[in-house]
């Protein structure tokens, strides 16, 4: 170790520019892993908030929730057999306010449920953002496609569907604006409800999420990059400690020559590996997390415990790949061939 640490010092301008070079592309990866987070949420907290569970839609809605219709009798069927099941519906739609400007909202009504927010007829309970639009408790707004109005009741925090702050409202309100007694959904929370219905397709969380319009190719291109960002790593330390293990055969023909381990060398690599990565990373979380502290209350910016402990574990092993296979080549070193190659 004392070894690895001495040849760092005599090299700090070498071993720096790779320190600033993997701080850089860490908190990218960071700083992007945090994007990806935060429009996950924006996109579906409706969804994710819920405990884990299976999600019924009908067979011939091409896994497109506007077009699934529930049998109601089927429903009835799954709501008395499983206690905390729940059907409930989804449609985009415009609500306007005092002022006739139009506020977009994703509106959500359910049959009675802990898991959903029930409301009474003419009544709405929105997502907490629209009170930064300047709408109020005790405020009326209004729907072209309903006849009444409705009486903001309250707010809830962090509801968002497809983008959009989410509008629960009542289900006869919700069946005059869009013509339907019919549920798109039903929602079984547990892990074991996984019993098929006829006509019913069955998802899981993960999978029902993929079937919100622009989630999977969001979140598809947005983790595509951070893996291509982690790989790029682990090819700059591979190539890294290439570069510098050619330029010290000499040396290691030196030192097996003297009966140094081609595991003491290896150890030596290793060790310079683990105090830059882990340098670069600190400093990289750091950053992150302030970012994600100070970062404006509209930027879909979420970056967790849980991923930057991932992210980090992936980033070393990763390094350590690449820094190891490039080290293969000081397996095959000739102490004598080395020598003779001279030192440089």
């Amino acid at each position: 170790m004392n070894m690895a640490l001495k040849e760092m010092k005599k090299n700090k301008v070498r071993f720096l520019i790779l320190g600033s070079i993997v701080f850089l592309v860490s908190l990218l990866t960071f700083i992007i892993s945090g994007l990806a987070n935060g429009l996950s949420q924006d996109n579906a907290a409706l969804i994710k908030d819920l405990p884990e569970g299976k999600f019924y839609m009908a067979k011939n809605s091409d896994q497109t929730i506007n077009l699934s219709r529930i049998d109601p009798i089927v429903q009835n069927v799954i709501l008395n057999k499983e206690k905390d099941a729940v059907a409930f519906s989804i449609q985009m739609g415009f609500l306007n306010n005092d002022d006739s400007k139009q506020q977009s909202v994703a509106f959500v009504t359910s049959t009675d449920s802990y898991l959903f927010t029930n409301v009474k007829k003419g009544e709405i309970v929105l997502d907490r953002s629209l009170e930064d639009k300047g709408i109020n408790i005790g405020d009326t707004l209004t729907n072209n496609q309903y006849s009444g109005s409705f009486f903001v009741k309250g707010f809830v925090d962090k509801k968002k569907f497809s983008h959009a702050p989410v509008a629960f409202i009542n289900r006869e309100d919700y069946h005059e604006m869009y013509r339907s007694n019919e549920m798109q959904l039903i929602f079984v929370p547990g892990e074991n409800s996984s019993e098929s219905m006829t006509g019913l397709e069955l998802f899981s969380k993960n999978q029902f999420l993929n079937t919100i319009s622009s989630y999977k190719a969001e979140q598809t291109s947005l983790n595509m990059i951070v893996w291509f960002l982690v790989v790029i790593c682990g090819m700059l330390f591979g190539i890294f400690f290439y570069m510098m293990n050619v330029q010290k055969m000499g040396l290691y023909g030196i030192l097996m020559a003297i009966g140094v381990k081609t595991r003491t060398l290896f150890t030596m690599m290793w060790t310079q590996l683990i105090v830059i990565t882990a340098i670069a990373l600190a400093i990289s979380i750091t950053l992150s997390q302030v970012v994600n502290l100070i970062a404006p209350e509209g930027l879909p910016f979420r970056l967790t415990l849980e991923t930057t402990v991932q992210l980090s574990l992936v980033f070393l092993l990763i390094a350590f790949i690449g820094a190891t296979i490039s080290g293969l080549q000081i397996k095959k070193v000739e102490p004598l061939q080395a020598i003779q190659q001279g030192e440089v």
